[in-house]
């Protein structure tokens, strides 16, 4: 009898490893592959699954039937840079040196991205993730902060901030286009360089990596100016609406060919079988740009301003048996906080410097809102424009607009719950809550006004770069 239980004892202790290694394997395995799609000023009104009367985006309407729409989801501030910052870093863009627009001259430049924190591609890698920058970068020019410096394993897109052409890709006169950190120099429309280029790594990555995932960031120049549909996309929009303006007509139809670009990258998915394990994330990096028609919905102001219609922007998560289709978030949420959601999807903690909450339980449908937290936003412009905030607590906004010329501009206190479209405001008839509210934003800005955004040469405002 021993000489049989000798051999029984192992095969049940050789199976047992044997399983062991195969969950582990199993777990890298499942983890879902991430997509995240970042557009440039699309207003929280441009979309018709978030109510835009006159255009189609059946691609990103489709995002929202199969997964939620998050309708009180802000971005970290109104201009693009500093949002970027945080999607990457899950902080506040102040607190990581980017609190406005980094732009090739210096003098006309408000961030330096703070080498020394990692980014999101950084840790995903940790977990075993492949990660990738198709588009828009808008973090710096130069090493060490480009995207493959700074975490990702493939970049192919554009470093700089607007192109002043969407056909020829130059950015005051100088070409930004780079596969990694090779210049290059492609002919097309850029919405449509950018969606080929996705695509491409999607079908690579399932050919040579299978069992990887990836997590790729897709950051399109559209609908930002200069508002450059393809001729084919504004004459198809001009028949269905004749009586259109014609800045209306070119912005929609800017939107309605980016929106088919989202689609050849859903197709993509499909097409290659990872659809089901990959969690599709659309959003926007500030509100639309009202004097080129952009539609912030019902939503006061748009782009640059701390008003609803300038930070409020729109937000789908699919997650196929995950995140319920069709269903509704209401929410508050920010794109910081998009990071450590994103690390707990990898099974990875988040650092404690970082300000984002995790968004997991909302997407499972296991709560309705988020702890209870002040909200902070600040925008740097210009020498004379200088700073502009925003924080809210509970249902209580307060603003402070950018000086005039140097003159600084009342604070602004309005009640988002019985007025969110910021018609009344309350600083006279709510003297308590305002001095409250201001007494909030002064230790904010104690807490962040020193925080350095120059580069290690103390570049700054008024001062020459290399690259002038």
């Amino acid at each position: 009898m021993r000489s049989k239980i000798g051999p029984i004892i192992l095969l049940v202790i050789g199976v047992w490893f044997a399983g062991f290694a195969g969950t582990a394997k199993g777990e890298g395995k499942s983890l879902p592959n991430i997509l995240v799609i970042l557009v440039d000023d699309l207003g929280w009104g441009d979309l018709s699954c978030f109510g835009a009367p006159d255009l189609q985006t059946p691609h990103v309407d489709r995002l929202a039937q199969e997964g939620m729409r998050m309708v009180n989801f802000y971005a970290n501030c109104p201009v693009c840079s500093p949002t970027r910052a945080s999607l990457l870093t899950g902080c506040y863009p102040d607190k990581v040196g980017v609190p406005g627009v980094i732009r090739t001259h210096s003098w006309n430049s408000w961030g330096y991205l703070n080498p020394q924190i990692e980014l999101l591609p950084g840790c995903l890698a940790k977990a075993g993730y492949q990660t990738a920058l198709v588009g828009k970068w808008h973090l710096g020019l130069d090493r060490p902060n480009i995207p493959t410096a700074r975490g990702f394993g493939y970049f192919h897109g554009f470093l700089g901030d607007m192109m002043d052409d969407f056909w020829n890709h130059r950015r005051h006169g100088i070409n930004y286009m780079r596969e990694n950190e090779q210049e290059i120099d492609p002919p097309g429309h850029a919405t449509d360089l950018f969606t080929e280029w996705a695509c491409n790594y999607i079908r690579t990555h399932r050919a040579k990596s299978p069992d990887v995932p990836f997590f790729l960031y897709l950051a399109y120049n559209a609908p930002h100016v200069p508002i450059q549909p393809p001729e084919d996309w504004l004459n198809r929009y001009r028949e269905r609406h004749p009586g259109a303006t014609e800045k209306r007509a070119k912005l929609a139809a800017f939107i309605e060919h980016m929106d088919d670009g989202v689609g050849r990258v859903l197709k993509t998915l499909d097409d290659t079988g990872v659809a089901a394990n990959t969690i599709v994330i659309f959003t926007s990096d500030n509100g639309g740009q009202l004097d080129i028609g952009a539609n912030n919905g019902p939503y006061r102001a748009g782009k640059g301003t701390m008003y609803e219609g300038g930070i409020r922007v729109p937000m789908v998560v699919r997650w196929p048996g995950v995140v319920k289709a069709g269903t509704e978030s209401q929410a508050v949420a920010l794109t910081m906080d998009l990071f450590p959601t994103l690390l707990q999807v990898a099974g990875i903690a988040t650092p404690t410097d970082r300000d984002g909450v995790s968004l997991l339980r909302i997407w499972r449908g296991e709560q309705e809102n988020l702890p209870d937290r002040d909200l902070f936003w600040v925008r740097l412009e210009g020498h004379e424009a200088g700073f502009s905030y925003a924080i809210r607590r509970g249902k209580y906004k307060l603003i402070r607009p950018a000086p005039t010329k140097k003159t600084p501009l009342p604070d602004e206190l309005y009640d988002l719950e019985a007025d969110p479209y910021e018609k009344n405001e309350l600083s006279q008839t709510q003297p308590q809550v305002f001095l409250e509210m201001s007494r909030l934003l002064r230790e904010r800005i104690r807490q962040t006004i020193d925080i350095p955004w120059r580069d290690e040469r103390g570049l700054g405002p008024g001062e020459i770069s290399t690259r002038e």
